[in-house]
């Protein structure tokens, strides 16, 4: 996979969901985590993080939005259903982001949204748990930068073997003696 991407909650409530997220961003090869004025013990999530993605994923966790400090060049996508979001399946994610996702019984504050280079939506009726929405964020950005067969035009499974994966080589000084 090209690029980075972070997973961030403002506000979080619920430990259960924290885990998840957690869980499925190091599933997925997240570069780091994050939280802002999360209302849980992240200490008492480690306890139950079966996957063990606290000793694998940074994890930074900020009591306002403008204590967060993000890598160079690191674009902010919020994920919140609203009028002028992007839709999911029409957006093309940047090589270096981060996904911000809102509390469970709200919306991302005003401030992050303002914060925001792009705000997207998963097109659905109604809002689903912040779990699952981070999972299919998560899913979606994979189908874009990882390495597939393409999809067949009729149902089953791929006709074409999966590509090569570019690599970039950075041609190695030489000293000469």
């Amino acid at each position: 996979m090209r690029g980075f991407f972070g997973i961030g909650v403002e506000g979080i409530s619920k430990e259960q969901n924290v885990g998840t997220i957690v869980r499925t961003a190091h599933a997925f090869g997240a570069s780091f985590f994050l939280t802002i004025n999360p209302e849980v013990n992240i200490k008492d999530i480690r306890k139950t993080d079966t996957s063990g993605a606290f000793e694998h994923l940074p994890y930074y966790q900020y009591d306002n939005i403008k204590e967060m400090k993000l890598p160079k060049s690191c674009r902010i996508v919020g994920v919140e259903l609203t009028d002028n979001a992007i839709e999911l399946p029409s957006f093309r994610h940047p090589s270096q982001a981060l996904y911000m996702l809102g509390p469970e019984m709200g919306s991302l504050s005003k401030e992050m949204q303002e914060k925001c280079s792009f705000i997207v939506k998963i097109p659905m009726k109604f809002c689903v748990n912040v779990g699952i929405a981070s999972s299919i964020i998560m899913y979606d950005r994979s189908l874009q930068f990882g390495t597939y067969a393409p999809r067949p035009v009729r149902s089953g499974g791929p006709t074409e073997p999966k590509p090569t994966p570019i690599k970039s080589y950075r041609r190695k000084s030489r000293t000469t003696k």
